[in-house]
């Protein structure tokens, strides 16, 4: 569906971007991709990557909605993946934190109806669920600005959807390579936060097969959630490390223990699919259905029990020790 289209990635220097770009050059033949950041710096290392006849590198914030606009003139589909992501700065610069991920989300919005963009989809995190930081609460909020944007459009284009998931393995800012860089300087020990800790674990190349997929799934309003394994951070520092110890150092300030995806407030409006799970809006809409038990692919869904929540402690497929450190050989 991608071929011939104009594609557009906010924040798309990042980690997700680089993977999608990279994802989208060897399977289609799109017409233009436009990848949207504020770092010229890191676009012009993109530039010596992807140098495509098709590429197009516009230097811009999403705080900027007329910049956006302008950069949205043609396109079909928009990724938003751009967003202050470090909890800990977040805490600490909380108004900074606001205006690009909720003011930034309502530029996307009203750029992408300006442009009558047929499909958007916005990445979101587990943070965003129950939030007990800054970065989740903004998160939140940004997921509730695209839901509801289905209804100020009505019938007419564009959908929008929302994609959430944890913490991508490898992607700048995560403990994978966080860890390799102690390892490599030779620390005596490894830094965890709390010995319970678990996460959600995926791939970057996960995380974009997701996306691609849920451009031909959704109907618009729906939040995707993949069915991914845990890990406990305990034996991700076994795996990379055997032979360096563990050092409980506290839990970072609005750091969670575990990984929520879907809350049990939710179960109501949450469709179990073979391979993820839907939350449909809470919110009626007008125009049209909200029954999301059907996808766009015609791919069917069953409701989840009462209470139902997606955890990463209580997920029931954990990966051991020996699938960690497999997985981080063939990383490397």
């Amino acid at each position: 569906m991608f071929d011939g289209k104009s594609i557009l990635i906010t924040g798309g220097t990042g980690s997700f971007g680089h993977k999608y770009t990279e994802t989208l050059l060897a399977k289609y033949k799109p017409k233009r991709l436009i990848i949207y950041s504020r770092d010229e710096l890191k676009q012009f290392e993109m530039q010596q990557k992807f140098n495509s006849n098709c590429m197009r590198y516009f230097v811009g914030d999403v705080r900027d909605r007329d910049r956006l606009t302008r950069a949205m003139q043609g396109v079909d589909f928009v990724i938003h993946a751009a967003a202050m992501k470090q909890v800990p700065a977040a805490e600490y610069n909380p108004t900074e934190c606001i205006r690009t991920n909720i003011d930034g989300a309502e530029n996307v919005i009203n750029a992408a109806i300006d442009n009558n963009v047929s499909k958007v989809i916005a990445l979101s995190t587990d943070k965003a669920a129950n939030p007990v930081n800054l970065y989740g609460a903004t998160k939140l909020a940004s997921d509730k600005l695209f839901v509801a944007a289905n209804n100020m459009v009505g019938a007419r284009k564009p959908r929008f959807s929302v994609v959430r998931y944890g913490n991508v393995v490898g992607s700048r800012g995560s403990v994978v390579p966080f860890f390799r860089s102690l390892i490599g300087e030779g620390t005596d020990h490894i830094p965890i936060t709390h010995q319970n800790m678990t996460r959600f674990w995926i791939t970057l190349q996960q995380g974009v097969d997701f996306v691609l997929k849920n451009f031909e799934r959704m109907l618009g309003g729906e939040i995707f959630v993949p069915k991914i394994p845990s890990i406990r951070i305990t034996d991700l520092a076994k795996a990379m490390a055997p032979e360096i110890p563990v050092k409980i150092v506290g839990v970072r300030p609005g750091e969670k223990l575990h990984e929520m995806m879907c809350p049990g407030d939710m179960a109501f409006h949450t469709f179990e699919y073979e391979d993820h799970y839907v939350i449909a809006p809470a919110i009626k809409f007008f125009n049209r259905s909200n029954d999301f038990k059907t996808n766009a692919l015609g791919e069917k869904g069953n409701a989840v029990i009462e209470g139902f929540e997606y955890v990463s402690d209580t997920n029931p497929h954990f990966l051991t020790v020996d699938e960690i450190s497999s997985f981080d050989r063939e990383e490397k």
